[in-house]
């Protein structure tokens, strides 16, 4: 141990050359260098406790690119007297893993501990997480891994059941500040204006690493030795969008997009949508939600709203994108201004929950159609009562089976449409009930 609380190097570890990219020459090697994620490695947290004490246990880094996952595994492997071992499940499979296992049986044996880290390991599927399940148990290794997917869908239980999982955040502004600030001594004489440093602050989109290549970069097209806003403007053209079509982030942006819709915030409904057409979503794949916000959120209480989400579909696929981004934008922003009711989508739901859970009884006679004379005479479509003979057009009868002849499925509210279909509801229902109760009706 070193006189600042550092185990000596572990081969594990590579140590950065010359030529190595800026973000791997500048990677902290002590707690107290690493910037951001305040509630894992600041004084006093419980992690960098436990990491100082040298009792970790299995562990599982989650979080975006760019904010310390793999630093922080190798601050434990200095912090630690235990081997450290590393794999990336891009490349690595199960024979890289046993490998590993029975090297650390053999140190095992001497009193030595070894820790596995895998990079990306939501890219390990089940079989090759399997393999290595046994030795995380009786504590051959103890795994940290670092995963961008949330690890309740791409860890198999057993693994996570055994590791404590932590959330790292996107970096604030100012921490990536810091990280660039602390590399500008290794950008062999460049300098960075402070319009070129706020501008690579904003593009890197809480990302460390992203910074420092564009920093990088940077420094390697600029003529004169200044980096400035141009610079910057012209290598970097624009942010990298956080954003995966096809993991958690997808599920959580059109999340947003969908409650902002619902709670009528316009402003909010706009802006989850371009993040979303910005990073790359299916168009298609809104327009389906935007049909499903028109039928679940809305409903009756504006029937326009249907057919509008409708129209955005069909002028996707007529004129493409992305042009057909403000199709999608003027029907999100309708669905937002409209009025809310969710009395259809209840009562459907209702409806259904009954079909499943209560028996199906036949049709009423009265309801049934009675094309052959075998079939008038057995009593189909006796007693029907033809609506357009009635004031109103409605009339009077039973149409539900008998168990279930007093159920309410369709509540309308009292907002837009709705509050006059409610007068019908209510007007029908009580003609049905005397129906019920007296026979059918006569036509007035």
């Amino acid at each position: 141990m070193d006189q600042d609380g550092l185990f000596d190097a572990d081969p594990g570890i590579l140590e950065p050359s010359p030529e190595a990219p800026l973000a791997a020459r500048i990677r902290p090697t002590s707690f107290d260098e690493f910037f951001g994620q305040e509630h894992l490695v600041g004084p006093g947290a419980a992690f960098r406790k436990a990491v100082e004490a040298d009792r970790v246990s299995s562990i599982i880094f989650w979080g975006p690119p760019g904010v310390g996952k793999t630093t922080l595994a190798e601050l434990v492997a200095r912090r630690t007297r235990a081997r450290f071992e590393r794999v990336s499940a891009v490349s690595a499979g199960v024979a890289d893993l046993r490998k590993i296992v029975e090297s650390a049986k053999r140190h095992r044996a001497r009193g030595e501990r070894t820790i596995l880290f895998i990079d990306e390991i939501h890219r390990f599927n089940k079989a090759q997480q399997d393999a290595i399940l046994p030795y995380v148990e009786d504590g051959v290794v103890t795994l940290i891994g670092a995963t961008t997917e949330n690890p309740s869908f791409e860890v198999i239980s057993a693994l996570l059941s055994r590791s404590r999982v932590y959330v790292l955040n996107p970096l604030s502004d100012e921490d990536i500040r810091r990280v660039v600030d602390r590399a500008k001594s290794l950008l062999g004489g460049a300098s960075l204006t402070a319009e070129a440093e706020d501008a690579i602050v904003n593009l890197a989109n809480g990302d460390a690493r992203s910074a420092l290549n564009m920093l990088e970069l940077c420094a390697a097209v600029s003529s004169n030795g200044i980096i400035d806003l141009e610079t910057v403007t012209s290598a970097v053209q624009q942010r990298s969008a956080l954003y995966d079509k096809d993991g958690e982030m997808h599920f959580d942006l059109i999340s947003a997009l969908h409650k902002s819709v619902r709670g009528s915030d316009v402003d909010a409904s706009i802006y989850w949508l371009a993040r979303m057409l910005d990073g790359g979503e299916d168009p298609l794949f809104i327009a389906r939600r935007v049909i499903r916000m028109a039928s679940e959120d809305v409903g009756l209480a504006d029937p326009r709203a249907l057919p509008l989400a409708m129209a955005a579909q069909q002028a996707i696929h007529f004129i493409g994108m992305p042009e057909g981004a403000l199709a999608l934008a003027e029907a999100v922003a309708y669905m937002a201004l409209a009025p809310k009711s969710n009395a259809l989508y209840m009562g459907y739901g209702a409806a259904v929950e009954d079909v499943k859970r209560t028996r199906n009884d036949p049709v009423p006679l009265h309801l049934r159609n009675a094309p052959t004379k075998l079939m008038k005479g057995l009593g189909y479509g006796s007693g029907y009562v033809y609506a357009h003979d009635f004031e109103r057009g409605e009339a009077g009868q039973v149409n539900l089976p008998d168990a279930l002849v007093d159920k309410r499925y369709y509540e309308p509210t009292d907002r837009g449409f709705e509050a006059g279909a409610r007068e019908i509801v209510e007007r029908v229902r009580a003609l049905n009930e005397s129906a019920r109760r007296e026979g059918a009706a006569e036509p007035e």
